[in-house]
């Protein structure tokens, strides 16, 4: 075999070992001042647990959140309704323009082994929806209080909650 075919699939078990952990966070796109504090302390110690993270990539929880991990040196994905490119909010890393509205609720959230919910109205809820179908973990950080759902109260709990399902999922690998 060609050496340089070795080496390029060397590399490739190699990167596939290596893949980062992803998480979305979602939440509403018009929320208080105080929910905007949360996500941004949310994405600051989030950025320590996973390598990746997934929002809706607009106003709102998403902007605040994406601060706040991209501050802690995280890349972040906006996976956006609309064609437009500059419809992301300026801390995402990777804008996916979808063009295909609010269905690309279930893409934002398809995304990640974990899924943290922010307080959010129908589109927050639609997405907590897709995950429980999907089996995707959900933690509920002060948002909707439904069956299936982890519920926690603080930053802290959501992090560490987040950190013993990476490591099951990890386990599980």
């Amino acid at each position: 075999m060609c050496a340089g075919i070795q080496s390029r699939r060397n590399n490739s078990i190699r990167l596939k070992n290596m893949r980062k952990r992803v998480v979305s966070v979602i939440g509403g796109h018009g929320c208080t001042k105080a929910v905007e504090q949360i996500a941004h302390k949310l994405g600051i110690k989030l950025a320590k647990v996973a390598g990746v993270l997934v929002s809706g990539g607009l106003s709102g929880t998403m902007k605040a959140v994406c601060q706040g991990f991209k501050s802690a040196n995280g890349l972040t994905i906006g996976i956006i309704p609309s064609y437009n490119k500059k419809d992301a909010n300026k801390f995402i890393d990777i804008v996916i323009p979808t063009g295909i509205g609010l269905a690309r609720n279930v893409l934002v959230v398809a995304s990640a082994d974990l899924v943290i919910a922010l307080p959010g109205a129908s589109g927050t809820l639609s997405e907590i929806a897709y995950c429980l179908q999907l089996g995707i973990p959900v933690i509920s950080l002060k948002s909707w209080n439904i069956p299936g759902v982890i519920n926690v109260g603080s930053v802290e709990q959501a992090i560490s909650c987040a950190k013993s399902i990476l490591k099951q999922k990890e386990l599980k690998k």
